[in-house]
């Protein structure tokens, strides 16, 4: 069974903290209107299916419950592409 995943496998859980009507009134529709969800990785506790509702343990060693949406989940984010303007500050003359 391929799709089981296996106790003790780092993977990314999600658990929905706020329903949209459980936000405040002062966010923007656009922002008020949609869930506000936790995303946090960990160790699986239980072998276990994507979709289903399982623990994990973090690396500090707090149990988390959630829905297992990843297994090996990696940072998909960045801080964009380089500016040569902004390479030099700080670094002296010499450098110039």
């Amino acid at each position: 069974m391929s799709d089981v995943v296996a106790a003790g496998a780092w993977v990314e859980i999600e658990r929905v903290l706020l329903e949209p009507e459980q936000r405040s009134p002062q966010l923007p529709e656009e922002t008020r209107s949609t869930p506000y969800v936790l995303r946090m990785s960990g160790f699986l506790d239980a072998e276990a299916r994507l979709g289903d509702e399982v623990t994990i343990t973090s690396l500090i060693g707090h149990q988390h419950a959630g829905t297992l949406r990843l297994v090996n989940p990696s940072y998909e984010h960045s801080f964009g592409t380089t500016v040569p303007e902004l390479l030099h500050i700080g670094l002296g003359e010499e450098w110039r």
